[in-house]
């Protein structure tokens, strides 16, 4: 009868698996902060080193354009603001149907203080029509600028003011904006009839 053998015991395993595990992959705190700050520091080279624009600007607003183009469509005396003072930038134009389908003519601008400053003009306007344009505005009194009496509306909780006139002609015309009524009163006594 033959003796039983004893069962293989487990050795360590030897060569290259059995040194031990690096220091650096045993994730110690003081490593976690090592990884951490050289994460940091990649961010903070990629931040500085791309080029930003604290502005975002569009296309250029091509005003004479469009004017051109509605006053030979409508044959109505469209104004446009002329010789502003310097730091005003026209911001939007477009020829549009607006409140009650009225074709509306709308050249926007910014003035030096970041406002923005629009002309709002339309044929026939009813009364839904100014509603809308002035932001549901109560009237709060009357204003001269370039010769005209406009109606003044204020909204206090959305800031809106608008200066509402009749004319040129038939048109019914709106100067109205998130800007102080004197900014509105210059731009009203820069707008002229467009001419091609």
């Amino acid at each position: 009868m033959s003796e039983p053998t004893a069962a293989p015991t487990a050795s360590a395993p030897t060569g290259p698996a059995s040194a031990s595990a690096s220091h650096y992959a045993r994730g110690s705190a003081a490593n976690m902060v090592r990884s951490l700050a050289l994460i940091v520091a990649f961010m903070a080279v990629i931040f500085f080193a791309v080029a930003r624009t604290n502005t975002l600007s569009g296309p250029p607003v091509d005003v004479s354009g469009l004017a051109t183009s509605v006053a030979r469509e409508t044959g109505w005396p469209i104004e446009v603001p002329a010789d502003l003072p310097d730091g005003w930038r026209p911001s939007a134009v477009r020829f549009v149907p607006s409140t009650d389908n009225l074709p509306t003519w709308h050249v926007g601008y910014t003035s030096p203080d970041g406002h923005y400053i629009a002309v709002e003009q339309t044929a026939d306007a009813t009364k839904k029509w100014i509603t809308q344009q002035t932001n549901r505005a109560p009237v709060k009194g009357a204003e001269v600028a370039a010769g005209r009496t406009w109606q003044l509306y204020v909204r206090d909780i959305k800031t809106q003011n608008s200066l509402v006139a009749p004319g040129p002609g038939q048109l019914t015309t709106i100067v109205t904006g998130d800007g102080t009524l004197e900014e509105l009163k210059v731009f009203a006594e820069h707008l002229q009839p467009f001419r091609s």
